[in-house]
């Protein structure tokens, strides 16, 4: 059996850019995550300790996503160390991470970062 843990648009606000307005106003991101974990007892104790707590994912990327960065390659790396440390039954993540209106001058509703890295590639 192949599971995943899923938490889908999570939307922050956040102080991530190059750009000195970026750091100062602010703007809008919004995180996905799939994590790949066994959920294998979980399905059949209905104990949450015998999963990944998706409250306490939130809860690690919320911190990371505080910590102002220039890139959200920077700021993606740091939530998926952050993850792989904290949650050891995690294998897998599969992160999107994108800000909202960029201020580019183009016509765009999100830029942003995707990355899939297995536990023992990091």
């Amino acid at each position: 059996m192949t599971s995943y843990i899923l938490l889908e648009n999570i939307r922050f606000f956040a102080y991530h850019g190059v750009a000195p307005q970026e750091t100062t106003v602010g703007n809008e991101f919004v995180v996905s995550l799939r994590l790949k974990t066994d959920i294998a007892r979980a399905m059949e104790s209905d104990d949450v300790a015998d999963t990944v707590n998706y409250a306490e994912i939130h809860q690690a990327v919320k911190e990371e996503m505080d910590i102002p960065s220039k890139l959200l390659e920077h700021v993606a790396g740091r939530i998926v160390r952050r993850l792989f440390n904290d949650f050891p039954t995690i294998e897998r993540i599969d992160l999107k991470l994108s800000k909202r209106n960029p201020p580019m001058g183009a016509d765009i509703e999100t830029a942003g970062v995707e990355v899939h890295i297995e536990r023992q590639t990091l």
